[in-house]
């Protein structure tokens, strides 16, 4: 388990700076950072943890208390309950008994809780300031990754990395999308991932003229580009990772348009430093496309945070106006879509420091041949 004495003590900081007497935190992804228990959030919003400057509580329910236990250890600060009360009616008692006055709650709170809490508070007399958090956590004190989380998105890239190695052995013209993904996924779960990190897209021939595009019983022909979007889960950290390979020898403008991508790549890569802002990345790799007339084709943001989320701040868009700290991971992912015909994407997933851009991946952005 990972030490997480600093990540408490980061939040505490920044409850300072804001005059907040405690913190209500719900959602998983915070949960999961601020506590260091892996492999135990679901898709259940089940928890809720009241945070002040010398206190730790956290709720839960039996379907989680005992891996709770094991996973916090029996030294933890935190004060584990799977008292059965409703979750609003638990953080009122909290901030009675704390005597707290001005409690920050998250943005992602259901409007259920945030009504119920007013009304839990109003029943026992209890007056309290519920300002927002606006994001500060996922935003502000996530993005800055420290070593225990490095090295976790290290080992899913690792999987990704080794299963990349595997699938590009393996696709042969004649077989459909879905066998590819289904090979894929199966290689990581078999291979040190807990879960994949999100869907993963296989993408080939006209498919892949779609970012987005989910694996279908489309058959892999000869000539086809086919773009790979995928990544391993690891002790709930995730790996994002794109590769575009050619099934036999690319034509020469499939070639020329892969060269684009490629150079856009890692012309953002050479660019990145901390303290640079988000949409100016993007709209140097926009650039760079578009200099190369085709720009009317790359029209998704060029990268996301990854962490404990698969898509988490900081961002390099066009609206992302943030400066991009030191310790961000942050994905690089131009691409190029030729409506019914092929697209083109490379991502690289890595850390950000005062020396520049450092891809966790060890896979060639060269053109691989497959087939």
């Amino acid at each position: 388990m990972a030490d997480t004495g600093n990540r408490v003590a980061r939040l505490r900081d920044l409850m300072t700076e804001r005059g907040y007497d405690a913190v209500i935190l719900r959602n998983n992804p915070d949960l999961r950072w601020l506590t260091g228990a892996e492999r135990v959030f679901d898709d259940e919003v089940a928890h809720t943890a009241f945070i002040t400057p010398d206190g730790l509580w956290l709720h839960t329910d039996s379907r989680y208390f005992g891996m709770f236990e094991a996973k916090l250890g029996p030294d933890t600060p935190w004060k584990l309950d799977m008292e059965i009360v409703d979750a609003p009616l638990w953080a009122a008692r909290r901030i009675a008994e704390s005597r707290s006055r001005v409690v920050a709650i998250e943005d992602t709170v259901d409007l259920a809780f945030y009504d119920g809490l007013q009304a839990e508070l109003g029943r026992a007399s209890v007056a309290a300031l519920l300002p927002r958090l606006h994001g500060d956590i996922a935003a502000r004190l996530r993005a800055v990754k420290d070593a225990e989380e490095l090295a976790l998105l290290r080992r899913a890239q690792e999987i990704t990395d080794d299963a990349f190695e595997h699938i590009v052995g393996f696709i042969k013209a004649g077989m459909a999308e879905l066998d590819v993904r289904v090979e894929l996924d199966n290689y990581m779960l078999s291979h040190g991932a807990e879960n994949v990190s999100f869907e993963t897209i296989i993408a080939a021939g006209p498919n892949g003229a779609n970012p987005h595009a989910r694996p279908s019983e489309y058959v892999i022909q000869q000539g086809d580009f086919i773009v790979m979007d995928y990544g391993a889960c690891y002790h709930d950290y995730h790996a994002d990772m794109t590769r575009t390979v050619c099934v036999g020898e690319p034509t020469e403008e499939q070639q020329h348009v892969y060269d684009v991508v490629r150079h856009t790549n890692e012309a953002v890569q050479a660019a990145v430093r901390p303290g640079v802002i988000g949409k100016d990345i993007h709209n140097l790799a926009v650039d760079e496309i578009t200099r190369a007339g085709y720009g009317d084709y790359f029209k998704h943001g060029l990268g996301h945070g990854v962490g404990v989320e698969i898509h988490e701040c900081p961002n390099f868009g066009r609206r992302a106006t943030e400066v991009i700290p030191a310790g961000a991971v942050i994905t690089d992912e131009p691409g190029i879509y030729l409506p019914g015909r092929f697209g083109v994407r490379i991502e690289d997933c890595g850390l950000i420091d005062e020396e520049g851009y450092h891809p966790f991946s060890r896979i060639t952005h060269d053109l691989v041949r497959v087939g």
